[in-house]
């Protein structure tokens, strides 16, 4: 197995990413449009492939100066567990040095521990509006 990285989404589009998160069952409901766009604003996007198939990828949102938000932390099922999604936040945090970084998880808070990441505080969420839909639609 070769696994190949790669900063940014060139290449890669919304309509493939929406498939093959539906077919690992991984999919929050974006469209192809809203993956688009949410590739297109994040700070920095990395993309894992075997050969030419989307494997894993992880995005960062930051200030640039302090603060960062890493989303989006996905390995497809087949290639769990190999050190793909720990080289893909290796590679985030390469682009992020100095800054505090933060991430949410429901599923794999033992991962995150062992990539280095500590529990802090309490979180408090809220969607403002219905869940992805936004005025400018």
């Amino acid at each position: 197995m070769s696994i190949r990285y790669q900063e940014g989404a060139e290449g890669v589009r919304g309509e493939e990413l929406k498939r093959v998160l539906l077919e690992d069952d991984w999919d929050n409901g974006r469209t192809p449009a809203q993956y688009d766009e949410s590739i297109r604003n994040s700070f920095l996007t990395i993309f894992a492939f075997d050969g030419e198939r989307l494997i894993g990828m992880a995005r960062a949102l930051s200030d640039g100066v302090c603060n960062a938000y890493v989303v989006d932390v996905w390995t497809h099922r087949d290639y769990r567990r190999q050190g793909i999604a720990r080289s893909v936040l290796k590679m985030i945090e390469e682009h992020i040095p100095g800054q505090h970084v933060a991430l949410f998880t429901d599923e794999a808070p033992e991962f995150y521990r062992k990539c280095g990441y500590k529990r802090r505080g309490v979180t408090f969420e809220k969607v403002v509006g219905e869940w992805l839909h936004s005025s400018s639609e």
